[in-house]
């Protein structure tokens, strides 16, 4: 029988502060004001946003599609740092109002539309209403304790613990509720997965598959299904 219950998921989030995403989101009127002040542009499937190096002079808004933040190793390995940004969040912040290079990769996963704008306009916009900086404040302090709890995961979980939370954080994020469990719809491939977690793809292959025996999680084609999640909350410990 399936155990599977979707508010039971939504519950498991909110009791694990680790697993839940607290980022203050923008609401129509925030998002309108940046809209009206940017441009808005469309990039494709695997299309790099902005590279470490590049001077940091915009800052953008995630209109449709999915990002990933990711540094290159020194054997030229992409690992993701921070979390995959998806619709509604804003990138390229804190180095922007540093006014400093850029120290990451922006990469879209998919096909993405954003809208973009300028240091200089951005600066104006706060500072012509002030619950917008509040809100971006805000923003920077949840990514901050966001960053401090993966460094955590990566210091005192092992693999296991560290991709049944991920699979846990994205369900919660971006899954589709179905009758049979939470999809996620974002189609990863196992190296990608491994550069998320800290880990080799050999070793995601065989976690993934243990989670499948144990039915934890199913496949439909790429996309990953959680219909146990209580089952793979046991690996978070």
């Amino acid at each position: 029988m399936n155990s599977y219950n979707g508010n039971h998921f939504n519950d498991l989030a909110y009791n694990n502060s680790t697993i839940l995403r607290a980022d203050p989101m923008l609401d129509d009127a925030e998002k309108m004001l940046i809209r009206q002040a940017g441009s808005t542009v469309h990039y494709p499937k695997g299309h790099v946003v902005f590279a470490a190096g590049d001077i940091s002079d915009r800052v953008y808004l995630l209109e449709s599609g999915w990002v990933k933040i990711y540094r290159l190793s020194t054997d030229g390995r992409r690992v993701t740092v921070g979390s995959i940004r998806s619709p509604g969040e804003m990138m390229g912040l804190a180095e922007t109002i540093l006014g400093v290079e850029r120290t990451c990769f922006a990469g879209a996963i998919n096909n993405v539309t954003m809208v973009v704008m300028t240091k200089a306009k951005f600066e104006e916009l706060m500072a012509q209403h002030s619950f917008l900086a509040v809100k971006v404040a805000k923003l920077l302090g949840a990514r901050m304790r966001e960053a401090e709890s993966i460094i955590h995961e990566m210091v005192c979980w092992q693999a296991p613990g560290r991709l049944a939370l991920m699979l846990i954080k994205m369900g919660e994020r971006m899954g589709e509720h179905t009758k049979n469990g939470v999809k996620i719809n974002l189609k990863l491939t196992h190296e990608e997965i491994a550069n998320m977690v800290g880990t080799s793809r050999q070793t995601v292959t065989s976690l993934l598959n243990t989670f499948k025996q144990e039915k934890s999680i199913v496949y439909e084609g790429r996309a990953i299904s959680i219909v146990n999640p209580d089952k793979l909350a046991k690996w978070v410990v």
